[in-house]
């Protein structure tokens, strides 16, 4: 059975920094030894010199979308690249979204996606379920779901005609998971009001990627969160809020926590660090920053901080769901409803958010909160994931808080012809990654395989029942 003591560096998690060595075997952390302790100096195998890094527990992505089909096209980054480029930024578990399709059952939907995955992911993975059909056969099979350890289920007030689920609809989906333990997660944003919006703008000539954010406004973000809430009240259920960019809609979710409700926030990296101004780009650059929920005007970024550092947000993922630009994003060069929705971002978000450590935003421990434990503990992976604790998986990141980098496509590994953050500098970089006691990302170097990730069956919720 292989064994392997990481010595010398600093252990971070959620609720400690600690000088520690950490002792792996068979793929689990066994135990967590004072610096130079017998039993870490005794310790035989496998010796990682971690002096002068952070040691911290991979990232829990809790948001992707590899290979999902969008307007007429798929993202570009596969079960493969996608969870390859994960690793190269330090998380090593993700959880992404299988889709029932309309008029098919959750199982064929839920099938369509193992099969996708299989055999195919660098790291480990879980799969949650967006609703496309609520009716009386989906409710039924959302017991069987959250029994087989998929407990999660998406539904949106946005894209009519495609994801959209009527107030009736999501309200009879929450009264299910709240019976049965499921979590439901809502994509909050009043699609048929903004689809008037988009006509009215393509009708005065409006077609540049700037046009995106202006129509899909940040009052109908708040009114769909609003809403969802008050049907989570009446169903009794708890609700987890995806992608939130808007400072109203940040108020809408801290209100309802306020008043002793289970809801919860999800805000991304994009949101945190880019603005309208990026869709404002000249000539159709703006394209690259296309995503739902929108991008925001900067000064939306103060209270998505704050709420972060308040806990009415408690996670970030990424929404990672990438569409080349050149022959993907182009779809919508004379019309900006036809840009595929999605941004890459799976590779980077560990490294934003200690540039956010290291800028002030958040404390050392809340990175590892909203990037790690917190995401294990939303969607039933904690503490199998999500920490360096007796017992817990041995994923692990040997972080260089020091070192420096700038964040480019000619050296990122997701499979998208550009970066969203092209050119950024960051202080902090990824050494080494370990998934499960196996080295994936050696000093800099990939050396895991594709199939070494195995299916995660969830657990549910532990914040909400």
């Amino acid at each position: 059975m292989s064994r392997t003591v990481i010595h010398g560096g600093l252990v971070v998690t959620a609720s400690d920094e600690i000088h520690a060595d950490v002792l792996i075997e068979g793929g689990r952390v066994i135990a967590l030894a004072a610096h130079g302790s017998d039993v870490a100096e005794g310790w035989t195998g496998r010796r990682i010199d971690a002096s002068g890094k952070y040691v911290i527990p991979g990232g829990v992505d809790a948001h992707t979308h590899m290979e999902m089909p969008f307007g007429g096209t798929y993202a570009s980054d596969t079960f493969e690249t996608g969870t390859l480029a994960a690793a190269w930024g330090g998380t090593t578990t993700i959880v992404d979204f299988a889709i029932q399709s309309k008029g098919g059952s959750l199982k064929a939907g839920l099938d369509a996606w193992h099969e996708k995955a299989e055999g195919k992911c660098a790291i480990d993975y879980g799969f949650h379920m967006i609703m496309s059909d609520v009716n009386a056969s989906s409710l039924k099979e959302m017991d069987q779901l959250v029994s087989a350890g998929v407990t999660s289920f998406k539904l949106f007030t946005a894209y009519p005609g495609v994801f959209l689920s009527d107030d009736g609809q999501i309200l009879r989906a929450m009264q299910q998971a709240g019976s049965n333990g499921g979590l439901v997660m809502t994509h909050a944003e009043n699609g048929l009001a903004i689809d008037v919006l988009v006509e009215q703008a393509l009708a005065r000539g409006e077609r540049d990627p700037r046009y995106h954010g202006e129509v899909r406004k940040a009052l109908l973000e708040a009114e769909a969160t609003h809403r969802v809430i008050k049907l989570s009240q009446v169903a009794g259920a708890p609700l987890y809020v995806v992608h939130v960019s808007a400072e109203e809609a940040v108020a809408e979710i801290a209100r309802a926590r306020d008043e002793g409700h289970p809801v919860f926030g999800e805000t991304c990296p994009q949101y945190l660090f880019l603005s309208t101004d990026n869709l404002a780009e000249p000539g159709f650059e703006g394209a690259k920053y296309v995503c739902s929920t929108p991008l925001r005007p900067k000064e939306h970024q103060a209270a998505l901080w704050r709420g972060l550092r308040t806990n009415d947000l408690q996670v970030v993922s990424t929404d990672h769901c990438p569409f080349c630009f050149n022959g993907q994003k182009e779809m919508g060069r004379d019309d900006f409803s036809k840009i595929p929705n999605g941004m890459p971002g799976v590779e980077n978000r560990m490294d934003l958010l200690h540039q956010a450590v290291v800028d002030g935003h958040i404390g050392l421990r809340r990175w590892i909160e909203i990037a790690c434990a917190t995401p294990a503990r939303m969607f039933g992976l904690y503490p199998k994931k999500g920490t360096i604790a007796p017992g817990s998986d041995a994923d692990i990141v040997l972080y260089d808080p020091h070192a420096e980098q700038t964040i480019s496509a000619a050296t990122h590994h997701m499979n998208v012809d550009y970066s969203a953050y092209e050119g950024k500098r960051l202080t902090g970089r990824v050494e080494t990654v370990i998934s499960r006691g196996v080295t994936v990302i050696d000093n800099h170097a990939y050396v895991g395989h594709a199939g070494h990730g195995t299916y995660l069956p969830r657990g549910i919720c532990q914040f909400a029942h």
